[in-house]
């Protein structure tokens, strides 16, 4: 498959048509995302749908001082971060009242990845309980864990220092543990 770089240079030569190769190269791993931070795989389908739409609409503006991927990784987490702003206006079902119906299962969940979720049932319960964190935590371990970003290119994604990366994660791997040493 052509490099993205070369993909990049063709469609800013005029060949327009090939930002749809962009998209069929990328549109898995930001559908995982809208997946891993919507929580609803029909708003994620269309967030997605959104994210290339702003993409292809800002095209122009991309510098190349990053890789595309996390370009439009960033453009993915600003769109689902406005989404999910807009979203919390709703009811959540609290973290506390989540823990208290699920305590066993999330104990046992807390010392796997997200990655190895063995189940639906399973995937649905990490799944709320990541919506209940707060929004900035839910992003980064979504980065890290689910999309498997390294470090770097989260601080790229997240327009912030490496340092930075790091004491979130460090700080929502600490609220999950909490949550499950509250048993």
């Amino acid at each position: 498959m052509i490099e993205d770089f070369e993909i990049i240079r063709r469609v800013r030569s005029g060949q327009q048509e090939l930002f749809a190769l962009l998209i069929k190269k990328h549109q898995g791993d930001v559908f995982g995302l809208c997946c891993s931070l919507l929580s609803d795989q029909t708003e994620a389908q269309d967030a997605a749908q959104e994210i290339f739409l702003k993409a292809y609409r800002a095209f122009g503006s991309f510098r190349e001082d990053s890789s595309f991927a996390t370009w439009l990784y960033r453009i993915g987490v600003n769109h689902c971060r406005d989404l999910l702003r807009a979203k919390s206006r709703r009811k959540t079902e609290s973290l506390d009242h989540l823990m208290e119906r699920h305590a066993q299962k999330i104990e046992r969940l807390l010392s796997d990845s997200v990655a190895n979720a063995r189940s639906a049932e399973d995937a649905e319960l990490i799944e709320r309980l990541l919506s209940a964190l707060p929004e900035d935590y839910r992003i980064i371990l979504t980065l890290r864990e689910a999309q498997g970003l390294s470090y770097q290119e989260i601080a790229e994604t997240l327009d912030c220092s490496l340092d930075a990366v790091k004491a979130r994660l460090r700080r929502a791997r600490q609220a999950l543990l909490k949550a499950r040493d509250t048993f």
